[in-house]
């Protein structure tokens, strides 16, 4: 990937809010789609999923962004599959990859902002980050 077009994708993704997301986005969009056009056009065609982010609570951002997680594990299924040359059958495999992924999962980070796990499964909304309150509540504080 060029630097250029990388350091214009950050701007996006560290953006505070996704008014600053889209702006950035913008930005990216004038100035590189006339050199990588099909690469833009599927940037654009995605935008909502890729700023998708920004209803979760801002404590989860870091989490939802990374794929180190994904990568982590797929490399030592990878290694270790390499290592066993011919895993046996199906099952088999599937067994060890059970068992590396359950190995793995114990050093995996926690969740920053566990405790708004809650408020994410009974659908309650977010903007940038921050809990959107009812006009209700507002209007009495």
């Amino acid at each position: 990937m060029q630097p250029k077009v990388k350091a214009e994708l950050r701007e996006i993704w560290l953006a505070e809010s996704r008014d600053a997301a889209n702006d950035a986005f913008d930005v990216l969009l004038a100035r590189f789609s006339a050199k990588y056009p099909a690469a833009m056009k599927k940037l654009e065609k995605d935008r909502k999923e890729l700023l998708a982010f920004y209803d979760f609570p801002s404590e989860h951002w870091a989490s939802i962004r990374t794929t180190k997680p994904i990568e982590s594990a797929f490399a030592t299924v990878r290694l270790r599959s390499r290592r066993a040359k011919k895993c046996g059958s199906r099952e088999t495999t599937l067994s060890m990859v059970f068992k590396l992924l359950q190995s793995a999962q114990k050093s995996w980070n926690r969740l920053r902002g566990f405790d708004l796990l809650t408020l994410v499964v009974n659908n309650v909304q977010f903007q940038d980050g921050e809990q959107i309150h009812e006009a209700s509540e507002q209007s009495r504080t």
